[in-house]
Parts: structure tokens; sequence; C-alpha cells
């Protein structure tokens, strides 16, 4: 029987998993049949989701979830340590999804501070988790999966954000040397690109009237993402069936950067 988005014997980390995009993946995930460890910076939230995704898949054994800074070197090989401990000592398929938002700071009024306060999430974040993975992959031998966020900030020009856009930017780029240097270890690296989805990171944009009048118009789909329309990418790249996919970038974003 082909059944090639069955995860019911894989292992997923999902960081930022305890909001936004890295929910909605985590649900389908587990509705899929996987295992998952969400990884949050903020205690209750994360313990919060934790109960939410129990709830939701009826099984709260096969949900985990850890507190990390992602930014933190130490912090983050500890915690994958621990995510792979609880998921039965394998970690098959790895989301680095936690990220920040700038704050619509203009270039000329930027601080370096702000500067590397994205980049210390949004960049080296993936590098520490992306690292973790990748070594605990190659170890076991048998392969595996990375994905990160990216954003289609990474595409076009993020006007007041440059700083966003930088750090999204960048992270294309490393998936793609990532999916060439790991390929010998049969470990699949891509990136997925949101355009504009309904989160805790956008809901001042999305439910501005201007803003909103402005950019609607704009998506082809003629509404806002949701974070469950990433629920099939994450189960499709967690799964058998991306098995010969490696280096892509999927856009998510309705048709907007098509328009």
């Amino acid at each position: 029987m082909y059944t090639p988005f069955d995860l019911s014997h894989r292992a997923v980390v999902v960081t930022g998993g305890n909001g936004g995009i890295g929910l909605g993946m985590a649900r389908a995930l587990l509705a899929a049949g996987a295992r998952v460890a969400i990884w949050g910076s903020n205690p209750d939230k994360t313990l919060r989701a934790k109960a939410t995704l129990a709830a939701a898949c009826g099984d709260a054994a096969r949900v985990h979830a850890f507190v990390c800074d992602v930014g933190d070197e130490a912090q983050v090989d500890a915690t994958f340590a621990a995510s792979a401990d609880a998921l039965g000592g394998r970690v098959d398929a790895c989301f680095a999804n936690a990220g920040v938002g700038g704050k619509g700071t203009p270039l000329v009024e930027m601080t370096l501070d702000e500067f590397r306060r994205v980049q210390r999430i949004n960049v080296e974040g993936v590098f520490l988790t992306f690292r973790a993975a990748a070594r605990h992959m190659a170890a076991r031998g048998r392969g595996g999966s990375l994905v990160a966020t990216a954003s289609t900030a990474a595409l076009e020009g993020a006007a007041r954000n440059s700083h966003y856009g930088a750090s999204k930017g960048a992270i294309t780029s490393y998936v793609r040397a990532l999916a060439v240097e790991l390929a010998r270890h049969k470990i699949r690296v891509n990136s997925i690109l949101p355009g504009w989805i309904v989160t805790e990171m956008t809901e001042q944009s999305v439910h501005n009237e201007k803003f909103a009048a402005a950019v609607l118009p704009r998506i082809p789909s003629r509404r806002w993402g949701e974070i469950d329309d990433f629920g099939g990418i994450a189960v499709y790249l967690a799964s058998d069936a991306s098995g010969y996919t490696t280096g892509e970038q999927f856009v998510i974003d309705g048709g907007y950067t098509k328009f």
C-alpha cells in the first residue's frame, strides 16, 4: 500500500511550535501520526500549546514541549538532545521555524543592536538548530529532513524591515548550501517562504484598515493566509513523498509574489 504521508514512525522537532505557523505545522504533523517536540521561548505559552496539541491529536504521549532560546548555543544543543531522548532517541525531521520580526525601523535610524537582535534568532538560531539536527542525523546514518521558515521578504524589498529581509534572504541561501553539503548523508534541506499570514507577528498589520486596503487586492487568493495553510507542506517535507526534494524554496503566499 502506498502511504507516503504516513508519519506514524517519524519523530519531528518544531522550533517556535508554540504559536503561529509553527503551531499549524505541529498540528498537521501530529494528525499525520508523528511524534512531535515543540520548542518555545515563553514557558507559559509553550505549555498551553502542548495542551492544545495534545487535545487535538488525542494522544498526549506524542507531544513534548521544551523551553529554549534558539539564539543560545548551549540551550539549543541541550534542548535538541533532550528532544531526541523524549522522541525515542531519534529526530527524523527538524523545522527551524522560530523567528522574530522587525520593528519597522528605517535604516538611518536602525541601531546595530536592533540589527543583531533579528539576526541572532532568524539566522544564528537556524544555524544552531540545523547544526544540532545535522550532527544527530549524520551520526544515525538514516538521513532526515531539515526545513527552515524564511519569508517572501527574502524575495521582495522589505522597506523599514531591511534587517528582517536580510535575515530571511540569508536563510534561503544557507538552505541551498546545506542541501548540497548534506546530501551525502541523505539529509534533505528546504525552505518555506510564507506571505502575509495571520499570526501574532503580523496582527497589527493585517488588522490595519489602510494596510489591508493596500495589500489584500495584491493577493490573488483575496485573503490572508492562516497557520493551517502550512500543514500540508510540513507533512510533505517530513514524509517519504519528498524523498527527492532538496534545496527548494516553497513560496506559500496566495499568489502575492506573482501579481
